[in-house]
């Protein structure tokens, strides 16, 4: 069995300034309601450390491998909950050039055995952050005051003073 979510955002920001966001993941915490804390390196093959808050659920971490780093147009990681086939789950961010900006498709296909019994679940809180990261996302990349370092710390816009 499998199910899939998908969300998209159209985004007034160049694919670049997406990506840019996207993969500073040293500044989620700061405006990621989803994904609420990640870290490691962006890089095909590399594992990440994320800690996802679906709404109304409790959060939970988990090490996905990322298996495509395109810059400014894919980044998918795989991941499973357990023991492979319990429940397997593939994200995908995809950034696709639109007029004045980006269209991003959050998505997720899950597979295994335990995908009938969360189904429900799924839909009534996981989509949900997908929405509400991509809205998040979306602020951040369209703020021309801001100006994210790969350190995660934002800039406030030219008067001296920076925040974390």
């Amino acid at each position: 069995m499998s199910k899939r979510l998908s969300a998209q955002i159209d985004v007034g920001a160049t694919p670049e300034r997406v990506w840019e966001v996207l993969t500073d993941l040293a500044a989620y915490p700061a405006w990621n309601p989803f994904i609420v804390r990640a870290e490691g390196a962006v890089g095909p093959g590399r594992r990440l450390t994320l800690t996802m808050q679906p709404v109304g659920g409790r959060a939970m971490t988990l090490r996905p491998r990322l298996v495509e780093v395109a810059a400014g147009r894919v980044l998918r990681w795989r991941g499973r909950l357990g023991l492979p086939g319990l429940m397997d789950a593939e994200h995908t961010f995809a950034l696709q050039p639109r007029a004045g900006g980006t269209r991003l498709v959050q998505s997720e296909i899950f597979r295994g055995v335990l995908v009938p019994f969360v189904a429900a679940s799924l839909d009534r809180s996981t989509l949900p952050a997908f929405v509400a990261m991509n809205e998040a996302l979306r602020r951040r990349a369209e703020d021309p005051a801001r100006t994210v370092a790969r350190t995660g710390a934002v800039a406030d816009g030219g008067t001296g003073t920076s925040t974390a």
